[in-house]
């Protein structure tokens, strides 16, 4: 026998199902599913790890396509189990367009707008992406164990 310290695998998929809240100032909004939107940002934007929520600062002006705000997704996989590597807890979101826009962003933010738009993830485009009359199209990678857009390992 032996006993190894770790975090367990069951409570990253707890995690993203949202079954434990930590702390006296959690409250929840709801006991269905949360909303989650996707917003896009110019490359003016400060984003990264210490964004705490969404703001509008810097983010694509409504018009040619684009509304304040951003689409809402759709989650592709709810986390049921860890799978492949056995040690990580993932999900997954369906890519998302805006037909028919005239769009130039550099990133954009991942957010919980059930939750008081908390920042869920940022997306670095690694430059300025355009649409013109097209469509702007965000494709998440394979819904997967190693490849989700949202993993904890």
């Amino acid at each position: 026998m032996s006993i190894s310290q770790a975090m367990c695998n069951s409570f990253k998929v707890e995690l993203l199902n949202g079954i434990h809240a930590f702390g006296t100032t959690v409250v929840r909004g709801g006991t269905g599913a949360d909303t989650f939107k996707c917003a896009l940002f110019t490359s003016s934007a400060t984003l990264g790890a210490t964004t705490t929520a969404y703001s509008t600062s810097n983010e694509v002006a409504s018009g040619g396509g684009y509304t304040t705000g951003g689409n809402t997704l759709t989650v592709s996989q709810v986390p049921t189990s860890t799978g492949g590597s056995g040690t990580a807890a993932w999900l997954d979101f369906d890519d998302t367009t805006w037909s028919a826009s005239t769009i130039t962003a550099a990133g954009a933010l991942i957010y919980n707008s059930s939750q008081s738009n908390k920042a869920v993830a940022v997306l670095d485009f690694g430059g300025d992406k355009s649409s013109s009359s097209g469509n702007f199209t965000i494709q998440f990678p394979a819904a997967a164990y190693n490849t989700a857009i949202l993993r904890i390992e």
